[in-house]
C-alpha cells in the first residue's frame, strides 16, 4: 500500500526519470518498466499513480511545459519594457535549465506524440498559444500589430527550430550561439522598424 504523502514525490520521481529515459533513448520506446526502474519503484506502483505509459508521457510533458511557462513568468516579472521581456523569454528559452540534452529530446519526441495523442496536441497548442501571445504583446509595443504578428511567428519558429536541430544535428550550434542568433533576428527587426519610422517622419 502506498504511503500516505509520498504519492506527489513518487510522481514527480516518475516523471523525472520519463524524461531522463527519453533522453537517454532518443525516443519513446521505452518502458514502463524502465522508468519505474529509474525512479526506483516498481512497475506496479508506476501504473497505480499513472495508469499507463501515454498518462506517463502527458504527465512529463506537462511538467516540461509548465516549468517553462513558470520560468518565464518569473523572470518577466524581474524586467520592465517589451524589449527587455522579449530578451527574458528569448534567455529562458535557451536557459540552461529548459534546454539540456533530455529535455530536448523530450519535446522533439512530444512534437511527435502530439501528432497522435489529442492530450498532447491540446498541450502543445497551448504552449504555443502563450509563446504567441507574448512575443506579440510585446513585439505590438514595438511596432505596428501586423509586423508584431510576423516577428512573432519567425521568433516561435526559430526557438522550436533550433530545439530539433539541437536534438537532430551534432553540428547545431551551442546554445550561447543559438541565443545570440535569434537575439541578432530581433536586433534586426527592430532597427528596421526604427528605420521606418525616421522615414515616415
Amino acid at each position: 500500500m502506498p504511503k500516505v504523502g509520498m504519492e506527489p514525490i513518487r510522481r514527480q520521481a516518475l516523471i523525472d526519470a520519463t524524461i531522463a529515459e527519453i533522453g537517454q533513448a532518443g525516443s519513446l520506446s521505452v518502458t514502463v518498466s524502465q522508468i519505474a526502474k529509474r525512479a526506483g519503484m516498481s512497475s506496479g506502483l508506476a501504473h497505480h499513480y499513472f495508469g499507463s505509459k501515454e498518462q506517463i508521457f502527458v504527465a512529463a510533458m506537462r511538467h516540461i511545459l509548465r516549468s517553462y511557462g513558470d520560468h518565464v513568468r518569473r523572470e518577466m516579472k524581474l524586467v520592465s519594457g517589451p524589449k527587455e521581456r522579449l530578451d527574458a523569454i528569448i534567455a529562458v528559452s535557451f536557459h540552461p535549465l529548459n534546454f539540456t540534452d533530455e529535455v530536448v529530446s523530450a519535446w522533439l519526441n512530444f512534437y511527435v506524440y502530439a501528432r497522435t495523442v489529442p492530450e498532447a496536441k491540446r498541450l502543445l497548442a497551448i504552449y504555443g498559444r502563450r509563446l504567441h501571445s507574448n512575443l506579440v504583446f510585446n513585439l505590438s509595443q514595438l511596432m505596428d500589430t501586423s509586423r508584431a504578428n510576423h516577428v512573432a511567428q519567425t521568433l516561435a519558429a526559430m526557438i522550436d527550430g533550433f530545439y530539433i536541430r539541437h536534438a537532430l544535428q551534432d553540428n547545431a550550434p551551442a546554445r550561447l550561439e543559438v541565443m545570440a542568433l535569434v537575439d541578432e533576428y530581433l536586433r534586426q527587426q527592430l532597427n528596421h522598424t526604427q528605420q521606418e519610422l525616421k522615414v515616415s517622419t
